[in-house]
């Protein structure tokens, strides 16, 4: 998750300070309040109640990233500082580690990874081991059809709203991904035409975020879950 850091116009510097229900708290270095990671609101201290303005970012693998954005900047950690980072295996270290929060009877292990969506007045989750499996979700959340679809790289994942014409995946080219039943256009990862009719369009980019289910469902208590149709 990427949060901005002007709240009120103060710009604030954060530190790791704790867990809350098995969720990250960060303290801020400017007036000492906490905030909750998992939804960047202030839940102690002056700025109580206060929310981070959420910043959408993708997670790609670098290969891609690189391939998207030839001139793109990777920022590095700090060497003197590297004591104080999780060490590159952390997801394995984690995964020996108890879960407090569980929630059973959804059919999903506690730490499943999910890709989160919060669009349309809706909470949706999607197991990421299905959309991986599936190469392109077609779904709808509230009121708009929307599609999930995996990179080039079969790592990365973005989704988008789509119009009511349906959409299919073509592996004809890595920089094609999708071509609309409507026009026959053909659509690259970033949601663009490329060729067809709708050159020059692009779909509306939809934010995606990974989380664990336990901690996704904890806070999400309402949310509804993807399931793979009955055929």
């Amino acid at each position: 998750m990427v949060w901005g850091r002007e709240v009120d116009g103060i710009v604030l510097t954060f530190h790791l300070a704790g867990i809350n229900n098995q969720n990250f708290l960060m303290r801020d270095d400017q007036t000492g309040s906490y905030w909750q990671q998992v939804s960047g609101v202030a839940i102690a201290g002056p700025l109580k109640g206060k929310a981070l303005r959420f910043i959408p970012a993708d997670e790609l693998t670098f290969g891609l990233y690189k391939s998207e954005q030839p001139a793109g900047q990777v920022l590095l950690g700090v060497e003197e500082d590297e004591k104080h980072y999780s060490p590159i295996d952390w997801e394995k270290q984690f995964e020996k580690m108890p879960v407090v929060v569980e929630h059973p009877g959804e059919g999903f292990e506690s730490k499943d990874v999910m890709l989160a969506m919060s669009a349309f007045g809706q909470e949706r989750a999607y197991l990421l081991k299905t959309v991986l499996a599936e190469k392109l979700i077609k779904d709808r959340v509230g009121a708009e059809n929307v599609i999930l679809v995996v990179g080039p790289d079969n790592d990365s994942v973005r989704a988008f709203r789509i119009p009511a014409t349906d959409f299919y995946r073509t592996s004809e080219t890595a920089a094609t991904m999708l071509m609309d039943a409507a026009t026959g256009s053909k659509w690259n990862f970033q949601g663009c035409a490329i060729e067809g009719p709708s050159v020059g369009k692009c779909l509306e980019a939809l934010p995606l975020t990974r989380n664990y289910w336990f901690d996704w469902r904890s806070y999400n208590p309402d949310g509804t879950v993807y399931r793979t149709p009955q055929r």
